[in-house]
C-alpha cells in the first residue's frame, strides 16, 4: 500500500500492511539531529524566528517562509512518515521594537504593549513583561461575538488560504497524506470566556456557532483542493479534566461539533479533532454524538488510552500512542516499550497511526528519538 492508501484505510476502518506512522511536531534542536543542519521547525523558535525576519525586512521575512516550508518537507521524508506535517507554528506579527537579540516589543509603546524573550535552551518564545488595557469584560466578548458573527457569512477562503497544505500537496500528494485545517471549534481560554460558560452561556453559543459557519466554508474550499484530512479542536481540558462542565460541553459544543462533521461528511472529509488532557468526562458527545471521525494530541499521561478509546469508540480513527513526555524524562527502555504498546494495540485493533502524541521538546535526548523511530520502523 502506498503511505496514503494507509492513511485512508484507517479512517475508512479498513485493514493495513503495516501501521501507518506520523509525527505531531519536532523542536527545532531535534529535528536538526536529524536533517544534519539547523532545521526551521519548531514551536517558539520559529514564532522568534519570524519575529527577527519581520524586523529585519520583507526580504528576511520570504526567505524564512520559504526556508520553513523546505524544511518542514524535508524533515517528513527524514522520518519517513505517512502523514504530513505541511508547516510549523507561526507569529504573523511585525515588532515593534527590537530590544535585544532575543527579546521583541509588539503594540503601542505608550499604550497596551508586551514583550517576548527567546529562551535557546528551552525552545520557548513567551511574554516576559506587558502592559494591558484593562482586562475585557462580558461587554467586550459580546462585541468581539457581534463581529464575529458579522464577517462568517463573508468568509470566502481560497486555496491561498491554505498554502502550506497546498504547498505539500503538491509534492507528497501523489504517495504520502497531507492534512487541511480551518474547522477548529473552542471555546477562548482567557478567563472572562469561562465565566461566560456560567454567566452568558449564550454568548458562548454564539460565538461557536459563528465559529462553525466559518469552518463550513473552509471545509468546502478545501474538499476541492483535495484535502479530505481536516484538523481541527482546541485545547480545553487538563489532567484533571475540562476546564468546564460536561453539561456546558453538551449544550454548547456539542451543536457546533456537529455542524462541522455534517459539513466535513457532505463534502468527503474527514473531522479530526486535538485536545491534551483527561476528555474522558465529555466523551459520549465529543468521540460519539458529534460525528468526529478522528482524535489526536491523545495524552496518554492523562489517561487517554489507545486500547480503552478503541474499544470504547470502534468507529473512532487514533492518531498518537507514544508520549513526548516520555521521550523527554523516560529512559530507553520505557521509550521501546511506550513505542511497542502503541504499534501493539494498532495491530490488533487496527484504525491507529502511531507516532508521538504531541511536540517532541528541544531537552528531548536525541538516542529516545532514535530508539522511538528504530522500534517504530522496526515493528510496524
Amino acid at each position: 500500500m502506498l503511505p496514503k492508501e494507509r492513511v485512508l484505510a484507517i479512517f475508512e476502518h479498513r485493514p493495513t500492511d503495516i501501521v501507518p506512522t506520523y509525527q505531531a511536531g519536532l523542536s527545532s534542536r531535534v529535528a536538526s539531529a536529524l536533517l544534519g543542519r539547523e532545521a526551521y521547525v519548531g514551536g517558539g523558535i520559529q514564532q522568534w524566528r519570524e519575529s527577527k525576519a519581520l524586523w529585519e525586512g520583507e526580504a528576511a521575512h520570504r526567505e524564512f517562509r520559504e526556508r520553513s516550508r523546505q524544511d518542514a518537507h524535508d524533515l517528513a521524508n527524514a522520518l519517513n512518515v505517512d502523514y504530513v506535517r505541511p508547516a510549523y507554528w507561526r507569529k504573523n506579527e511585525k515588532p515593534t521594537r527590537k530590544i535585544d537579540k532575543s527579546t521583541f516589543m509588539f503594540g503601542d509603546p505608550g499604550d497596551a504593549w508586551y514583550v517576548m524573550r527567546f529562551d535557546p535552551e528551552t525552545e520557548l518564545y513567551q511574554v516576559v513583561d506587558s502592559q494591558h488595557r484593562a482586562e475585557p469584560t462580558l461587554v467586550d466578548i459580546e462585541r468581539r461575538v457581534e463581529a464575529l458573527e458579522t464577517s462568517a457569512p463573508r468568509h470566502s477562503p481560497t486555496p491561498e488560504s491554505f498554502a502550506d497544505s497546498a504547498a505539500a500537496l503538491e509534492v507528497f500528494g501523489h504517495e504520502r497524506a497531507v492534512p487541511g485545517g480551518g474547522v477548529g471549534i473552542c471555546v477562548p481560554r482567557e478567563a472572562v470566556w469561562l465565566e461566560a460558560v456560567a454567566l452568558r452561556p449564550d454568548l458562548v453559543a454564539r460565538h461557536l456557532d459563528a465559529q462553525a459557519e466559518r469552518s463550513v466554508r473552509s471545509i468546502a474550499c478545501q474538499a476541492k483542493m483535495g484535502l479530505r484530512f481536516l484538523q481541527g479542536g482546541g485545547d480545553f481540558a487538563g489532567k484533571n479534566g475540562p476546564f468546564y462542565s460536561p453539561k456546558a460541553f453538551h449544550q454548547l459544543m456539542l451543536p457546533a461539533l456537529q455542524k462541522v462533521s455534517a459539513a466535513c461528511h457532505e463534502h468527503g472529509c474527514f473531522h479530526m479533532f486535538a485536545s491534551d488532557g483527561d476528555l474522558w468526562p465529555v466523551a459520549e458527545d465529543l468521540f460519539g454524538a458529534s460525528g468526529v471521525d478522528a482524535f489526536y494530541e491523545i495524552d496518554r499521561q492523562a489517561g487517554m488510552d489507545l486500547r480503552a478509546l478503541r474499544q470504547r469508540y470502534p468507529e473512532l480513527t487514533l492518531l498518537g500512542g507514544i508520549s513526548s513526555e516520555t521521550l523527554h524524562c523516560g529512559t530507553r527502555d520505557e521509550v521501546v516499550a511506550e513505542a511497542r504498546s502503541a504499534l501493539e494495540v494498532a495491530r490488533e485493533m487496527g484504525s491507529i497511526m502511531v507516532g508521538c502524541s504531541n511536540q517532541i521538546v528541544a531537552q528531548t535526548p536525541i538516542e529516545n528519538l532514535m530508539a522511538m523511530l528504530e522500534t517504530v520502523n522496526e515493528h510496524r
